[in-house]
């Protein structure tokens, strides 16, 4: 039953009509930021992305990979037929707090998923720390599978991207990111269900780089929903932690 579910799931995913945005955004072209970005499905009906950091190695949020579900990666083949890959084993930063991520207060959002079998066919990408200091207007690109339109789980299942602008309260514990053009005062770009997890990306050494995860979103003025803010957790104070928990799986970063 449970990998009924998994398939039910990557299908309704599969077949999700296209669309041009992850509300409001742009679909990345293959060799760009989305190659590295997967879906992840879990047991409890929901859906997230991660990005592949290494061949056997998925970077997402804690709050995607609740205790107790169990976790599939969805893939698709040249006919956009989804294709299930096992999960060995997950793990979340000890330090994440769901009560604060709720309430859209910093905390260490970041797990780690490691594939019973390594994808050979797929790049990863490379994680870093952001640039310090994080400044006001600093440029990021989010991407990820969450739906175009909020409460349309059809509309998701493709990769998006969405360059976004940090506000004028960054640091080293979250980022939150906004539309340059829409500024929050109307609806833009930004994060959505199915979003979270998705890796953020910075140019650093002529390089896009991974340097967080979308954490929560909001609609324009701070209203429930998406196209507002995009709340990402840095990697700063927690790539230390995905390095030692790699090693101790096995795997290299």
């Amino acid at each position: 039953m449970t990998r009924l579910l998994f398939q039910l799931l990557a299908l309704a995913l599969a077949f999700a009509p296209p669309a041009a945005a992850m509300v409001g955004g742009a679909t990345p072209s293959e060799d760009g930021v989305g190659r590295s970005v997967v879906t992840i499905v879990g047991s409890r009906g929901n859906f997230c992305s991660g990005a592949l950091i290494a061949p056997d190695l998925i970077l997402s949020a804690a709050h995607c990979v609740p205790p107790g579900a169990e976790f599939k990666i969805v893939l698709y083949d040249a006919a956009k037929q989804p294709m299930l890959r096992d999960v060995r084993r997950v793990a979340r930063h000890p330090g994440f707090n769901a009560q604060g991520i709720a309430a859209h207060r910093a905390s260490a959002d970041v797990a780690l998923l490691q594939l019973a079998e390594p994808l050979r066919d797929k790049p990863p990408a490379l994680t870093a720390a952001p640039l310090e200091p994080i400044l006001a207007g600093q440029s990021f690109i989010v991407a990820g599978v969450g739906v175009a339109q909020r409460g349309d789980g059809k509309s998701g299942g493709v990769v998006r991207a969405a360059q976004l602008v940090a506000t004028s309260h960054p640091g080293r514990l979250q980022i939150r990111l906004v539309d340059p053009v829409s500024n929050n005062a109307h609806a833009g770009q930004g994060a959505c269900t199915g979003d979270s997890g998705a890796p953020v990306f910075q140019q650093q050494n002529g390089h896009a780089v991974i340097v967080g995860v979308v954490s929560w979103s909001t609609a324009a003025n701070n209203a429930a929903g998406c196209g507002g803010l995009t709340g990402a957790t840095p990697l700063s104070l927690y790539r230390d932690w995905l390095l030692r928990t790699a090693k101790s799986w096995g795997a290299a970063l």
